[in-house]
């Protein structure tokens, strides 16, 4: 009997990974939108960014596990701090300002399309048959999210998505690529918990600007807010982004990009449970569709 013959079939770890990633990031949609009208744009990516960053530095020190980069090394890490941690979330939370949960959610998804793309043109990844046809289907399906959410008012919610917007989404959706394409190569010698440290500390140290603001802000929200700033400092930023580089260290980065379209009908369905954002019943079709997508851009 081979090696491959023994090999389990599924990786459970590297899916109970990912599994944990995409429900965080969806809450993070979520929660963003809700303590949006305390904090803003930026002094809300301080804050996260901060907290993420003294408790991913804290699990760091305790395990005393350290691997001294080199200098391409430090510029692919330096990129994933700036792009994905630091723009991203600027741009993120400024999009929430004028985009709801789940339609930001939904334009967001351009990102794995990028980064299969890119993957396979730059890291050599290829095209796989499934991975093709996954990405189209589950990208048709986060499309009707979008359009039906944002075209739709209902008797709880109105999407009011202006252009500036939508092109905050967007900015989004390509430092998000930009920080997956630069995480991949280093994370084959630099342990993941380690990377997501030092980019999270590298994105706080970008926002810095934000923080008089993020001092006011703070004096003026309320308990539940500021414990929606530490929840996503916490959860979808420590632990999800934690989990994220561990499964990208055992899963090729186009394929793993795939499955955050697993996030809009998440982030649609937790919408509408905590915010009284309630999605259209064609939302919830193309929610399935998405993962039917997700289901097969997996099949080997």
């Amino acid at each position: 009997m081979t090696d491959l013959d023994t090999r389990p079939a599924v990786d459970w770890l590297a899916l109970g990974a990912v599994t944990v990633t995409v429900i965080s990031w969806a809450s993070a949609f979520v929660a963003i939108r809700g303590v949006g009208e305390s904090f803003g744009a930026g002094p809300l990516a301080l804050g996260r960014l901060l907290i993420g960053s003294v408790a991913l530095g804290a699990i760091v020190v305790a395990r005393r596990q350290w691997v001294r980069p080199n200098r391409t090394q430090w510029l692919q890490i330096v990129s994933i701090g700036v792009f994905w941690f630091g723009i991203y979330n600027v741009a993120l939370n400024a999009a929430e300002q004028r985009v709801d949960a789940g339609t930001t959610s939904m334009i967001i998804q351009i990102g794995p399309i990028l980064v299969a793309l890119f993957a396979g043109l730059l890291l050599g990844e290829g095209f796989p048959k499934w991975l093709v046809i996954g990405a189209g289907i589950a990208f048709a399906g986060a499309v009707m999210v979008g359009v039906v959410t944002a075209v739709t008012t209902t008797s709880t919610t109105k999407t009011d998505a202006d252009f500036l917007g939508i092109a905050l989404c967007l900015v989004s959706a390509v430092t998000y690529a930009i920080g997956v394409l630069s995480q991949k190569p280093v994370l084959r010698t630099i342990p993941g918990l380690q990377v997501t440290w030092m980019a999270c500390t590298i994105g706080a140290a970008c926002t810095l600007p934000f923080a008089p603001a993020l001092l006011d802000d703070l004096g003026a929200a309320s308990a539940g807010a500021t414990g929606g700033l530490i929840y996503l400092g916490l959860v979808p930023t420590a632990l999800a982004f934690s989990t994220w580089a561990y499964a990208l260290t055992r899963m090729n980065a186009g394929k793993l990009g795939i499955t955050t379209y697993a996030v809009p009908p998440i982030t649609i369905t937790l919408a509408w449970l905590l915010l009284g954002e309630a999605p259209h019943y064609l939302a919830v079709v193309g929610g399935v569709i998405c993962l039917v997508g997700v289901g097969l851009s997996r099949r080997r």
